[in-house]
C-alpha cells in the first residue's frame, strides 16, 4: 500500500521556503548543508514573543539583519551571502511555478518577489556601508573593486570577447535578474556611491589598454549601466565626468574623465608615457617586411573589427545618454569640453603632454560620424536643421576665432556685433566666454531653422537642434581627428622615405670607406625604420583599411559642401559678385577637411565606390576659381589636386568615370577656371610662393592635357581662347611662358653643376683623400641635384607640351603684339640649349634618369614655331624671331633641320621650319634697312623701358610717363603696377598720346623721304654670329 503524501500548510511551505533561501534554521538540529546558520539569539526573542519558530514574511527582514549581523565561523561574507540567497529565491521561484494549487502558488509567488526585493535592497546598503555588516574577509583579502562589477561582466558577456579579453567571468555568474533589479526603482541618492565606484572601477580596468587588450567587457558594461536612467544621471554628475581644475588640458580630460580612457583606447602610436599595451605596432608589424602577406592581413582584419566594436560601442553609449533629457546636456558639454581643450591638436607640431592622443581623436571621429548618420541620407533631407548662427552664436564652441573661408577677423567681428553694439569689447566683438554667459546653457535639441542673419543680443537665446550641434561637433572633431591623422600618416611616410634614402646614402658610403661612426649611424637609421614603419602599418590597419570609416566621413562632407553652397543660393553658375558673409566668415576648415578627405580617400583602392561625388565636383568647380569667396589660394589650389585625383589614368574608381566628360557645370566651367586658377596662384601671399606655384600649376597642367583630348571640353576651350584672347587666356599664356623659361633654365644650369660634381667624385684618388665629412656634405649634394633637375625638367616638359598641343589649333593669342615677341624669344632659346655651343657640355649619362628628353623636346619646340608660322597671316612672327638679340642665330633653324632629318621628324615640319628661318633672316635684313633709313632716333620717340621706337604711345595715369602700349601691356601681364612708381595699373587705364604718335609717324615718313631723295644704298645683309659648323654639335 502506498504511502499517503504529506499535505503541509501555506504557512509550512513558506517557512521551508525561506529557510532554504536564507539559509538560516530556528532550531539547533544538524543540518545536512554546512552553509545552515542557527539564529539562537533570534530563536530565543520569537520564543519570549510567545510565538511558534517558523519562518514568514513578517520576521523575514529580521531574520536577514541578525543573519548579516552576527558572528558565525563558517559563514559566507554579507555580498556573496546575499548573491547566494537571490540565486536560491530564483530558483525556488521555478519550483514554485509547478505548483498545482494556483491560491498556494500565488501566496508563494509574492514571498519569493519580497524575498528577492529585501536580498536587493540590503545589497544596496552593503555596497553603500560596507563596514555596517561583519566581514570574515581579512583587510588583505578585500579587493579595492566593487564586488558588482564582476557580476555585471558575467551578465554582458558575449560568446566572444575582444582580442585579449575574457568572456568568462569566474564564479557562477550573476542570478538571473538580479541586476535589473538592484539599478530598477531605487532612490538617486543610495545608488549613486555605488555607480560612482563602478565607474571608476570600469575606467581604470581600460586605462592604458590597447586595441590589443580587453576593453569590450568594460565597454558593455557601462552601455549596461548608462542603459538605467539611474546609472545615466550618476555618471554625468560623477566628479570625472568632466574633471575641473587649473591645469586641466586635452591629455588630463582623455586620462582622467570616466570615458576618457574608453577613448584612447587604439592601434595608432602615443607618446611613451601614456603608451597602451599590449604594443600593436611590435605584437602585430614587427619586421612586417619578413612577414606573409596572409599573417599582415590577418592582423588588418583583427584591428579593424575590433576597433569597430569599439566605435559602436562608445556610438551606443553616448546615444543612450543623449537619449535622456535629463543626460544629453551634459554629454554635449563634455564634447565640447574635449573640443576646446584640444584645439591645438591644428598645429603643425602637438605637444602630446597636453593634448589628448590622435588615437582619442580617430575613435571619437567615428563615434561622431555613427552619430550623424540619421541625417546623412542620399537626399540630406534634414540639412535646414543647420544654423550657420551656430558658429558665431553657439553655447559651446569656439568657432569664431577659426580663420575664414574670405573674412578677416576684423569683419567677421563687425558683422556679428552689428545687431548689438553695446556688448562689445575694445575689439568690436564679443570674447567666447561672455558670448557663452550671455547665451542659454540649456541649448538642446528643441527645432530651430537655417537664419542666414547675425543675430542680436535678444534672440541670443535660440536653441539649437541636436543635428545643428552634432554637425558643427563633428566638424571640429574630424578637423582635430581623422583629418589631422592623415596629415600624421602623410609625414610619417615622408620620414620613412628620407630615412631610406639617407640609408642608401651611408651605405653607398660605406662601401667606399668603411667607418664605425658610419656602422652606428646604419645601425640607428634602421631601428628608425622599423619603429616608424609599425606605426605607419597601426595607422593604415585602424584607418586607410576601414572603407566603412572612409566612405561615413565623405557622407559627411557631402552634407557640409551642399549645406555651404546652399548659403550662396545653391549649385548655380556664375557666382553673384559679392560674396554673402555667412558663407565668407564660415571656418576655412570646413572646406579644406572636405579636399584633403577626397585627396586621401582618392589614393586609396575603391574606397570612393558607391560614393556620390557630383555635388564634389560642382563645389569644387564653382569655387576654386573664386578668390571673392575663398581667399586661400593653397585651398582652391587643393581642388585642383583632388580633380588631378579624378583623372580617368589615376583614378581606378568607377564613381569617377563620368565626372569630367558627362557633367554639365565641368563642361562649361571646367577649363575656362583652370585657365584663370593657373594665372591667379602666381601671387599666393607667401614668402614661398615663386616655388609653391610650380607644383600647383603642374597639376593644372596635367588636367589641362587631359581636358584637351576630351572633345566637349577642347571646343570650350578653343571658345574661350576666343573671348578671353586679351583677357584671362593671355594672362595664361604669359605666364606658362614665364615658367617654361625659368624651369628649362634652371634645369640647364643644374645639370652643368651636377656634371662637376661627378668629376669630383670620379677622380677616386683626389676624392678620398677630402675629410669624410666633406665627402658626405657633397654626396648629400649631389643627390639633392639630381632631385631638382628631374623635378624642374617634368614641368618644364609638361609646360612645353601644353604650348605645343594648344599652339596647333589656337594661335591668335601667341600673335598679339604684347605677346609675339615674348614666344619668340623663349622658342628662341630653347632652340639655342639644345642645338647650340653648349650642347656638348649637356651630355648625361642617363639623361632618361633626369627626365632630360632633348630629342622630344627639340620636336616639341620646332612645332610650336611651325603651328605659329601657320597661323601667322600678317608675317609678324619672322620678324618677331628675329629681333630677338640674345638668342636669334639664323644658323640655328639649319642645324635644327639637320638634327631633325636624323631622328626623324616629318619632312613637312622640317620644310616649313626651314622656309621660316629663311623668313627671319630676311625679316632680320629688313630690320637693319629700316634701321639705317631712320638714323639716329629722338629720345621723346623712344619707349623708356626698351629703347625702341615707340608704334602706339600711351601715358601712365600715376606717373604720367609716356611708353609703347605693347611694351607697357606685356608688363601688366605679369604685374599689375606701374613700372615707375609702384602704384595699381590696368590696360584700360592706359591714356592714347595721339600728338605723340602722329609725330612718330611723321618723323619716319620724313626720314624714309630723306633717304630716298639721297638715293642711298642701304646694305641688305647684316653680320651674323661667327659659329662654326663644328661649333654646332647637334643632338643625335
Amino acid at each position: 500500500m502506498a504511502t499517503q503524501k504529506i499535505q503541509r500548510s501555506p504557512a509550512e511551505i513558506e517557512d521551508i521556503i525561506l529557510k532554504k533561501i536564507f539559509l538560516v534554521s530556528l532550531t539547533d538540529i544538524m543540518e545536512n548543508d554546512s552553509r545552515v546558520v542557527y539564529l539562537e539569539m533570534t530563536a530565543a526573542e520569537i520564543l519570549s514573543e510567545g510565538k511558534e519558530l517558523k519562518f514568514s514574511r513578517d520576521i523575514m527582514e529580521r531574520i536577514l539583519i541578525d543573519r548579516l549581523s552576527g558572528h558565525f565561523p563558517s559563514a559566507e561574507s554579507p555580498f556573496p551571502y546575499l548573491i547566494g540567497c537571490f540565486r536560491r529565491a530564483h530558483d525556488e521561484g521555478k519550483r514554485i511555478a509547478s505548483m498545482k494549487d494556483k491560491a498556494v502558488r500565488s501566496e508563494m509567488e509574492s514571498v519569493v518577489r519580497q524575498a528577492k526585493k529585501l536580498v536587493v535592497s540590503y545589497c544596496r546598503i552593503h555596497l553603500g556601508n560596507p563596514d555596517m555588516f561583519p566581514s570574515l574577509d581579512t583587510g588583505t583579502n578585500k579587493s579595492s573593486v566593487s564586488p558588482l562589477l564582476p557580476l555585471i561582466f558575467s551578465e554582458v558577456s558575449g560568446s566572444v570577447d575582444g582580442f585579449g579579453g575574457s568572456s568568462s567571468s569566474g564564479g557562477s555568474g550573476c542570478p538571473p535578474g538580479f541586476l535589473e533589479e538592484f539599478f530598477r526603482d531605487s532612490d538617486f541618492d543610495s545608488l549613486d556611491p555605488i555607480l560612482k565606484g563602478l565607474y571608476e572601477d570600469l575606467r581604470g580596468s581600460v586605462l592604458k589598454v590597447s586595441a590589443l587588450g580587453n576593453f569590450q567587457q568594460p565597454l558593455r558594461a557601462l552601455l549596461f549601466l548608462v542603459s538605467f536612467p539611474v546609472g545615466a544621471k550618476s555618471l554625468v554628475n560623477h566628479p570625472w565626468w568632466i574633471p575641473k581644475g587649473v591645469y586641466l588640458n586635452g591629455r588630463v580630460i582623455e586620462m582622467t574623465s570616466i570615458l576618457g580612457p574608453f577613448f584612447h583606447v587604439s592601434a595608432l602610436p602615443d607618446h611613451t608615457i601614456f603608451k597602451s599595451q599590449p604594443d600593436v605596432g611590435q605584437q602585430c608589424f614587427s619586421e612586417a617586411s619578413t612577414r606573409r602577406p596572409a599573417d599582415l592581413l590577418s592582423s588588418f582584419t583583427t584591428i579593424k573589427t575590433v576597433m569597430n566594436n569599439l566605435y559602436e560601442g562608445l556610438k551606443q553609449v553616448l546615444h543612450s545618454l543623449l537619449r535622456n533629457a535629463d543626460t544629453r546636456e551634459s554629454v554635449l558639454e563634455y564634447l565640447a569640453e574635449v573640443i576646446n581643450k584640444n584645439m591645438s591638436r591644428a598645429h603643425i607640431q602637438v605637444d602630446p603632454i597636453s593634448c589628448a592622443s590622435s588615437g582619442m581623436f580617430v575613435n571619437l571621429s567615428a563615434v561622431m560620424l555613427r552619430l550623424c548618420e540619421p541625417f546623412l541620407d542620399a537626399n540630406l533631407s534634414k540639412r535646414d536643421k543647420i544654423d550657420a548662427n551656430y558658429v558665431f552664436h553657439g553655447p559651446r564652441l569656439d568657432l569664431r576665432e577659426l580663420t575664414s573661408l574670405h573674412a578677416s577677423s576684423e569683419e567677421v567681428a563687425e558683422w556679428i556685433n552689428k545687431g548689438d553694439p553695446e556688448k562689445t569689447d575694445g575689439l568690436g566683438l564679443l570674447s567666447y566666454k561672455e558670448n557663452r554667459l550671455l547665451q542659454s546653457q540649456e541649448a538642446t535639441s528643441s527645432g530651430s531653422n537655417a537664419y542666414l542673419k547675425p543675430k542680436s543680443s535678444s534672440d541670443q537665446k535660440t536653441k539649437y537642434t541636436f543635428i545643428c550641434e552634432c554637425f558643427f561637433m563633428t566638424a571640429r572633431v574630424l578637423n582635430l581627428g581623422l583629418l589631422k591623422a592623415f596629415s600624421d600618416f602623410k609625414h610619417l611616410v615622408q620620414d620613412i622615405s628620407r630615412c631610406e634614402d639617407t640609408l642608401s646614402t651611408l651605405k653607398a658610403m660605406q662601401g667606399q670607406a668603411p667607418a664605425p661612426n658610419l656602422n652606428l649611424d646604419i645601425t640607428r637609421l634602421e631601428k628608425e625604420i622599423e619603429l616608424y614603419t609599425q606605426e605607419k602599418l597601426c595607422y593604415e590597419a585602424q584607418i586607410l583599411r576601414d572603407g566603412g570609416l572612409i566612405q561615413s566621413a565623405l557622407s559627411y562632407y557631402r552634407l557640409m559642401v551642399v549645406w555651404l553652397v546652399g548659403l550662396v543660393g545653391g549649385f548655380r553658375m556664375p557666382l553673384r559678385s559679392t560674396c554673402p558673409m555667412e558663407f565668407s566668415c564660415m571656418p576655412e576648415h570646413f572646406v579644406e577637411d572636405a579636399m584633403e578627405l577626397l585627396i586621401f580617400a582618392s589614393r586609396i583602392p575603391k574606397a570612393l565606390d558607391g560614393v556620390l561625388l557630383d555635388d564634389f565636383m560642382n563645389f569644387i568647380i564653382m569655387f576654386m576659381a573664386s578668390p571673392e569667396y575663398i581667399r586661400n589660394p593653397y585651398l582652391r589650389a587643393k581642388m585642383v589636386e583632388v580633380l588631378n585625383c579624378w583623372m580617368p589614368r589615376r583614378s581606378s574608381s568607377s564613381a569617377t568615370a563620368t565626372l569630367f566628360e558627362g557633367h554639365q557645370m565641368a563642361l562649361e566651367y571646367l577649363v575656362r577656371n583652370l585657365l584663370k586658377l593657373y594665372v591667379d596662384i602666381e601671387f599666393t601671399g607667401s614668402h614661398t610662393q615663386f616655388y609653391d606655384k610650380f607644383n600647383i600649376r603642374h597639376n593644372i597642367a596635367e588636367l589641362l592635357e587631359y581636358l584637351w583630348q576630351v572633345p566637349s571640353h577642347h571646343n570650350a576651350w578653343r571658345q574661350i581662347a576666343k573671348e578671353e584672347e586679351k583677357g584671362v587666356y593671355l594672362n595664361f599664356l604669359n605666364f606658362l611662358i614665364n615658367d617654361s623659361i625659368y624651369l628649362l633654365d634652371e634645369s640647364l644650369n643644374k645639370i652643368l653643376e651636377l656634371k662637376e660634381l661627378e668629376a669630383e667624385m670620379s677622380n677616386t684618388a683626389e676624392w678620398e683623400r677630402r675629410p669624410a665629412q666633406e665627402r658626405q656634405e657633397r654626396t648629400r649634394l649631389f643627390h639633392s641635384q639630381e632631385t631638382i633637375i628631374r623635378i624642374d625638367m617634368k614641368l618644364a616638359n609638361e609646360d612645353v607640351s601644353l604650348l605645343a598641343f594648344t599652339s596647333e589649333q589656337i594661335t591668335a593669342p601667341f600673335l598679339l603684339p604684347e605677346m609675339v615677341e615674348r614666344v619668340a624669344n623663349m622658342l628662341n632659346y630653347f632652340l639655342l640649349q639644345l642645338v647650340g655651343p653648349q650642347r656638348k657640355s649637356l651630355t648625361l649619362k642617363d639623361p632618361e634618369k633626369y627626365e632630360f628628353r632633348p630629342k622630344e623636346l627639340l620636336k616639341q619646340i620646332v612645332n610650336i614655331y611651325v603651328h605659329l608660322a601657320r597661323g601667322d597671316k600678317e608675317n609678324i612672327f619672322p620678324t618677331a624671331i628675329s629681333k630677338d638679340g640674345r638668342s636669334y642665330n639664323e644658323q640655328l633653324f639649319t642645324a635644327a633641320g639637320d638634327v631633325l632629318r636624323r631622328i626623324g621628324e616629318d619632312g613637312r615640319i622640317i620644310r616649313e621650319f626651314i622656309e621660316l628661318g629663311a623668313k627671319a633672316k630676311v625679316a632680320a635684313s629688313e630690320a637693319m634697312d629700316t634701321e639705317a633709313v631712320l638714323g639716329e632716333i629722338p629720345d621723346e620717340f623712344l619707349d623708356p623701358i626698351q629703347y625702341t621706337l615707340m608704334k602706339d604711345p600711351v601715358i601712365l595715369p600715376s606717373s604720367r610717363i609716356t611708353v609703347d602700349r605693347s611694351v607697357i601691356q606685356r608688363h601688366l601681364l605679369s604685374d599689375s603696377t606701374d613700372p615707375f612708381n609702384r602704384s595699381h595699373l590696368t590696360p584700360d587705364m592706359l591714356i592714347p598720346d595721339n600728338d605723340l604718335k602722329a609725330r612718330i609717324e611723321e618723323f619716319i615718313r620724313s626720314q624714309e623721304l630723306k633717304k630716298h631723295g639721297e638715293g642711298l644704298s642701304i646694305p641688305s645683309t647684316k653680320a651674323t654670329l661667327q659659329t662654326t659648323t663644328g661649333e654646332m654639335n647637334l643632338i643625335g
